[in-house]
């Protein structure tokens, strides 16, 4: 992260990720046109604004409170909702990025934005497939509508990547719904048994599914996803959410379950648990 190799753009959803600078090109010409927060006129506004924002960056790291500041004072965007909407746009076609010192997951950091450079030209149909193929080798089977549901792209926007991707495998679920898998994708046997993980705030696997009961339970949905989008911190057992985890600033790991678990499971979990705080420590 320091070194520069990875760096936190706004990406799938329109949300922020920590990537590869390898990968940002992928990212960036997959998801520019991402329906997101901002509209056509705000894009316009922050396309307007995007050269002395850049500019500004380039002097100092940029905070969010002067890049409201500058689009007040040089543009006339008094609305701070407006305001917010706009620099939203001026950063993701700008590429002002998350400075270092405000690109690490620790606590509330002060955002601080610096400029990162044009990424290299790419088709936007190869970044399309590539971004497809990840999230298949990641997820699969999936549905359409759950490729759109974790990138933040209409099904529409990535029906070429599917084209290209073929021949891809199909199953079909419960429900009857088409299932898009990769040809040479692990597919365990149904009785596999799931070991007990722990997850990270906004882990992907929670957010990768239109239905994501598959993984969490919708009696636990608001539990675990707030109204902000935040998420919380889960364990999985037997591959799906059972309950929520933190750690203290020593790296001591507790454990929340969201009900009364088997023996054999809470083995399981403090099992993983020492293991997790063998690795924060």
């Amino acid at each position: 992260m320091l070194k520069g190799d990875v760096v936190k753009p706004t990406v799938m959803r329109g949300t922020l990720h920590l990537v590869t600078a390898r990968d940002y090109p992928m990212f960036w010409w997959a998801l520019r046109d991402m329906p997101t927060w901002y509209d056509d006129t705000h894009l316009a506004h922050a396309l307007d604004a995007l050269g002395g924002a850049r500019r500004l960056a380039e002097q100092a790291p940029l905070t969010h409170k002067e890049a409201l500041a500058y689009l007040e004072l040089e543009h006339g965007h008094a609305d701070e909702l407006q305001r917010r909407r706009i620099f939203h746009a001026v950063r993701r076609r700008g590429h002002l990025l998350h400075a270092p010192e405000s690109a690490l997951w620790a606590g509330r950091p002060l955002a601080v934005f610096h400029p990162y450079p044009e990424p290299s030209a790419m088709e936007v149909l190869a970044a399309r497939t590539e971004l497809v193929r990840r999230y298949l080798a990641a997820f699969g089977p999936s549905t359409r509508a759950d490729i759109a549901d974790w990138s933040g792209l209409r099904v529409g926007d990535f029906a070429g990547a599917v084209d290209e991707l073929e021949p891809l495998r199909r199953f079909r679920d419960e429900n009857g719904r088409e299932l898009l898998d990769l040809p040479r994708g692990p597919l365990p046997a149904a009785d596999t048994s799931a070991p007990v993980r722990f997850l990270p705030k906004w882990d992907n696997t929670l957010l990768a599914h239109a239905d994501r009961r598959r993984v969490l339970p919708e009696d636990l949905r608001k539990t675990v996803i707030a109204k902000n989008g935040d998420v919380t911190q889960t364990f999985l057992v037997d591959g799906i959410v059972a309950g929520s985890w933190s750690s203290d600033k020593r790296g001591r790991v507790t454990t929340a379950p969201f009900a009364p678990l088997p023996r054999s499971a809470r083995r399981e979990v403090e099992d993983e648990a020492a293991r997790l705080e063998a690795w924060l420590q």
